[in-house]
């Protein structure tokens, strides 16, 4: 089905075009108003497309402006080929900071490939599923920790079923040079089928995500890894010259995320109270956390222990939880890379 959005940018024409992808949303301030999605392209003759976004929940920051920083640095001159840059994907919520859109309440990495006659979100979603993704060759999705959640910064990519698919991802997941990178199997739980990567995976591209930092600000350190890898993931595609290839402090330590058991929730309402800290490693049996019942004070705290042994990848960031929220995940590993 064909999407409602407008873009103000040729995908087939050289040079660097600025504009906006219009989203038509008629409200009671605005009768006949668009929603406008900033959009970059930076062509130059034939060769790869890479697609860059973030701003798919609007309170994740370190992709948002790396690539406003790689807008201003790219130039039709650098490179051979295209470069997509969707810097506030999900822009109603970017715009509010929020993880979901403020219009629709939706999570748009929950809702791919979306609904061309659906809600705002949805019909974002599909645009970039139907209209975007097939131009790509790579797609690297932005991420971070968002308000809730804090990581070590870290790429990702969902592991590809197709062999040679598989080994491009980790091969461009080098390039990118994360100091971490963790490959998702696809037992976690997390809607991983309704995803911007995943909707990349359908087409066959190389499907890369991140999550660089979080707690709903921004890290030096996440920037510039995000930042370091965008440039490399372009040298790696034959986009960018080679001159322009900046090495990793380290190679990426290969990760997995091997199911729930790797995922430790709150299983009461109540204050969390972290027993480890984010990098740490740590056995199966160890205490995790505690929750704290400060309006019965006298009730003893419930304590949580780890299921499975690993890399702590992900720590919860507010104190007051309800039963379900994620505390933590872990990540160990991977054999055979």
């Amino acid at each position: 089905m064909t999407s409602r959005l407008i873009p103000e940018v040729d995908f087939a024409r050289d040079g660097k075009q600025t504009g906006f992808i219009r989203l038509f949303h008629s409200t009671h301030a605005s009768a006949y108003g668009y929603i406008p999605i900033p959009i970059v392209v930076v062509k130059n003759g034939e060769g790869p497309t890479a697609f860059f976004s973030a701003g798919n929940h609007g309170d994740e920051y370190e992709g948002q402006i790396a690539l406003t920083n790689l807008v201003k640095w790219l130039t039709p001159e650098k490179i051979k080929g295209r470069v997509i840059i969707l810097p506030m994907a999900n822009f109603p919520a970017a715009m509010a900071g929020r993880r979901v859109s403020p219009i629709d309440d939706v999570n748009m990495n929950r809702i791919f490939p979306g609904d061309p006659d659906g809600t705002v979100t949805r019909q974002i979603a599909h645009y970039i599923d139907s209209e975007l993704l097939p131009l790509a060759d790579l797609v690297i999705d932005l991420h971070s920790g968002g308000s809730s959640l804090m990581y070590v910064p870290c790429a990702l990519a969902r592991q590809s079923d197709d062999p040679a698919l598989y080994q491009k991802q980790l091969a461009a997941l080098r390039a990118f040079g994360a100091p971490f990178t963790y490959i998702q199997g696809g037992a976690q739980g997390q809607g991983g089928d309704q995803t911007l990567g995943s909707g990349a995976a359908r087409r066959g591209k190389i499907a890369l995500g991140t999550e660089l930092g979080g707690s709903g600000t921004l890290t030096p350190a996440g920037l510039a890894i995000a930042e370091r890898g965008l440039r490399n993931l372009l040298v790696h595609l034959g986009i960018l010259g080679q001159e322009e290839w900046v090495e990793p402090p380290v190679p990426t330590r290969f990760l997995d995320v091997r199911g729930q058991d790797y995922y430790i929730y709150a299983p009461e309402n109540g204050l969390f109270e972290p027993l480890v800290e984010l990098g740490e490693e740590v056995q199966p049996g160890q205490p995790a956390a505690r929750i704290h019942f400060p309006e019965t004070p006298w009730l003893p705290p419930v304590e949580i222990a780890f299921k499975a042994g690993g890399l702590v990848m992900c720590k919860r960031i507010p104190a007051r939880t309800m039963r379900g929220d994620c505390l933590f995940h872990l990540a160990s590993d991977l054999a055979g890379v």
